[in-house]
């Protein structure tokens, strides 16, 4: 694995290929929201959550998702607070609004395990977008019984609304419309995870604009890709570079700025705060 060169050298040398690129492909993880400032503990996780807090001992917005709640009223006015402050409320701190300052005028495509929309929300074009892993904004059938998924923004704010004591109505609890059986979030955790009509059209957009481009000047750029799913980012972005020699993989990571030896000449490793990084590129 490599490590970085001098930060201005490779600053200077990503700015040059996204300028110079005849496309460009975003691959972004967990660490580009946080780096926006979706962070789900502090003073978020405490604004918002201190009653559970308080009850279960839990310190985190991830902890409180795997929590074992033990009705659906109480769990679902967990949920609906989480889904609202990660994506309905406007949080972004103008990390996604540089990226696409960088991206507005250039052939790109986005791929992303994020679920929390910040991409449309910045101004990205939803027919560039693949949201690998789901929505924080549609909810799903538990069983499933059809492969169909559902926007839940309205019954997110009635959850909201309406919720005392940690607990939402029981007639809040949403059902599916087909079967009758509890609604669940549209989240890659298991093999119930509904692909939906939307999520095959992007699936094969993506596919589309990769064979499009084969085997010309390609910047794969990575931001905020950790380990925790590899196989869908990071290790298809090192593959196709390595296959391509005028491709380019750029890697934007905190503390995770690597690349592998194999494709050390084409690569662009940059360690450092991602938000501050788009400011300099845009610079």
């Amino acid at each position: 694995m490599r490590y970085t060169n001098s930060y201005s050298v490779e600053i200077d040398r990503l700015k040059n290929e996204i300028e110079t690129a005849d496309a460009i492909v975003i691959g972004a993880g967990a660490g580009l929201s946080t780096a926006a400032g979706f962070t789900y503990s502090g003073e978020r996780f405490e604004r918002f959550f201190s009653d559970f807090d308080a009850k279960y001992g839990f310190q985190d917005m991830y902890s409180g998702g795997f929590f074992p709640f033990e009705t659906q009223e109480e769990m679902w006015a967990y949920w609906s607070r989480f889904i609202y402050c990660n994506r309905y409320m406007d949080v972004d701190n103008g990390t996604y609004k540089a990226l696409f300052v960088l991206m507005k005028d250039k052939d790109y495509f986005v791929i992303t395990t994020n679920v929390d929309h910040q991409f449309q929300k910045a101004g990205f074009d939803k027919a560039r977008l693949f949201y690998t892993q789901g929505d924080y904004g549609l909810f799903q059938c538990s069983e499933p019984c059809h492969y169909q998924t559902y926007d839940n923004e309205e019954m997110v704010k009635d959850m909201i609304e309406f919720q005392e004591d940690m607990k939402i109505p029981t007639d809040l609890i949403p059902k599916c419309p087909k079967c009758g059986n509890p609604m669940t979030m549209n989240l890659r955790s298991d093999d119930k995870f509904v692909e939906d009509e939307g999520w095959h059209r992007a699936a094969e957009r993506y596919d589309d604009f990769l064979r499009f481009h084969e085997g010309q000047h390609i910047l794969f750029m990575e931001l905020g890709v950790g380990y925790n799913t590899p196989v869908i980012i990071k290790y298809p972005f090192w593959k196709m570079t390595a296959k391509n020699p005028k491709a380019v993989y750029a890697c934007l990571n905190y503390g995770e700025a690597y690349s592998p030896d194999e494709i050390a000449e084409q690569s662009i490793c940059i360690d450092g705060d991602i938000y501050s990084i788009l400011l300099d590129l845009t610079h």
